[in-house]
């Protein structure tokens, strides 16, 4: 349960005022720039009501733009928290949505959907999340007892869940034919190009849900960081608590996963770059991850449709590219 002072109010307000005009900022370049042209005066010109609605400009701005920047500010949000809540609950900063396997449990639930030739939602959607629910499954299986509050069990246990998905994956590829390898490709590394307005929506009544419970938590994250006993003396009950949390990611991750495929180091990263400016309180690093996450997302986006000269490359490329080594030199500054 939440217990915020004043002091923890005033600086939440503060930090959310600033971090949602960044996310805006990003949206509206997001939504300005492009292969197929715009700028800044005509998304205003829209907004306003200046352009002309059947024009082709207008169309692309809302139809095409709109649609993948409000799934990026939510993919972003998804895997920045859900790297803020390993990262808690295993006490580590180089947790993230990744590290249990979950990720990879949907990826193997999305590919057979699509080898099975089922639509993207819900059959693929519905195997994605099938998926990852079998691999947290395994996992608590694993550490069953009072090893799932250790956080080597489950680190140890999702490392070796993640091999053996990635073996399975690769399985899974050699065994497709040649007309769907190149979508399974190109959906492993991250794909927003196909979004429409109903993905969004969808998307969005599995996870709003997801950032309030977790935000809910926030306090009892702060407790877990001092330690077993200190949490237990204050009466949290940590078992209970790690369930609901290690549930609630797996759901927005496997979600996550099935719309968009596997994008890389952004919950590893974010949650750690915003920590240096805001500190470890996560009363305000939940919502500081969830707009600055989703800005995050937008720009990386942005990147991928506007750096190439023809076409686009996928996001998950951006976000290796960038996530690695920066948290590379965050973890060297940081002197672990």
């Amino acid at each position: 349960m939440i217990q915020a002072p004043p002091s923890v109010l005033k600086r939440l307000v503060t930090v959310s005022s600033v971090l949602f005009l960044l996310m805006v900022i990003a949206v509206f370049a997001g939504l300005s720039l492009g292969s197929t042209g715009g700028g800044f005066s005509s998304v205003w010109q829209s907004i306003t009501g200046k352009l002309a609605d059947d024009s082709m400009l207008n169309t692309i701005i809302w139809q095409v733009r709109f649609p993948r920047v409000l799934m990026a500010v939510l993919v972003g949000a998804t895997l920045s928290l859900g790297g803020l809540v390993f990262q808690a609950l295993l006490r580590n900063p180089l947790a993230e949505p990744y590290i249990l396997g979950v990720s990879g449990g949907s990826a193997i639930g999305a590919i057979i959907g699509i080898l099975f030739g089922f639509s993207r939602f819900p059959g693929v959607c519905l195997m994605a999340f099938l998926g990852s629910i079998g691999t947290l499954f395994l996992i608590l299986v694993m550490t069953t007892g009072q090893s799932i509050l250790r956080r080597d069990s489950l680190l140890l246990s999702g490392v070796m869940v993640n091999a053996f998905c990635a073996a399975v994956i690769m399985f899974l590829i050699s065994m497709a034919r040649d007309t769907k390898i190149h979508n399974i490709m190109f959906w492993l590394m991250g794909d927003l190009s196909m979004i429409e307005m109903w993905n969004v929506g969808m998307l969005a009544m599995i996870l709003v849900p997801c950032f309030i419970l977790i935000f809910w938590f926030s306090n009892a994250m702060n407790l877990l960081l001092l330690g077993k006993e200190m949490a237990m003396s204050m009466g949290i009950n940590i078992k209970a608590v790690t369930v609901t949390l290690l549930v609630a990611t797996s759901l927005m991750v496997s979600a996550t996963v099935s719309h968009c495929g596997l994008l890389g180091f952004v919950g590893l990263v974010m949650p750690h770059l915003l920590r240096i400016p805001l500190g470890a309180d996560h009363r305000i690093l939940v919502p500081a991850c969830v707009l600055g996450g989703g800005a995050y997302m937008v720009l990386c986006d942005l990147l991928s449709r506007s750096l190439p000269q023809q076409g686009e490359m996928p996001v998950g490329v951006i976000t290796a590219m960038i996530g690695a080594p920066v948290f590379i030199i965050l973890l060297k500054k940081s002197g672990r």
